[in-house]
């Protein structure tokens, strides 16, 4: 019996933030609990204002000179970065590359079925790879197959061809998108 292969989810990637103990710096730009900038303090000062607040010293800007660092909950403020990236995880667009392949012999029927597919990989926001592949003798027939490939971009109606015409030994093929 085969069991079933479960995809993990990805991992979101956060940025990696240092708080208290952590933080390299000897002097550091702070803002206290209540969002107010008290300047340049030396790093000791800074984790002893976090400690008499009862909260935590996190750096938020670590590439300032010096450093920016906030004191607040780590816990909440981790919990706010991670909520924010899987946010943006999600308004991400995945554009997939769907493929149609082609022969040089081609019937008018099969060109056609194969066209309303693509029409509906376009029609999804995908794009679209278009291969040829010639064997034998007909791989002097390229410009034949470029033909048939013209015919078939024209069945498809407005797109934008993102990849030109390529061809590498017998195989000839091309990348269109949504031309919108």
């Amino acid at each position: 019996m085969r069991k079933s292969h479960k995809r993990r989810p990805e991992p979101i990637l956060v940025p990696q933030f240092r708080a208290n103990h952590r933080i390299r710096a000897t002097q550091v730009r702070l803002i206290d609990e209540n969002g107010e900038m008290v300047g340049v303090v030396d790093l000791t000062e800074a984790l002893r204002r976090a400690e008499e607040a009862e909260l935590d010293l996190v750096e938020v800007s670590p590439k300032a000179a010096p450093p920016v660092c906030k004191i607040m909950s780590f816990g909440s403020f981790k919990y706010k970065k991670e909520k924010e990236a899987k946010a943006q995880k999600q308004k991400q667009k995945v554009v997939e590359m769907k493929g149609i392949r082609l022969s040089l012999r081609i019937g008018a029927h099969d060109l056609e079925v194969r066209a309303t597919q693509a029409k509906k990989f376009l029609d999804n926001n995908n794009k679209v790879k278009i291969e040829m592949i010639l064997k034998g003798r007909e791989r002097q027939y390229s410009d034949q197959a470029r033909e048939v490939m013209q015919s078939f971009i024209r069945q498809l109606g407005e797109v934008k061809i993102e990849q030109p015409f390529t061809k590498q030994g017998g195989k000839l093929s091309m990348i269109v998108a949504p031309g919108k």
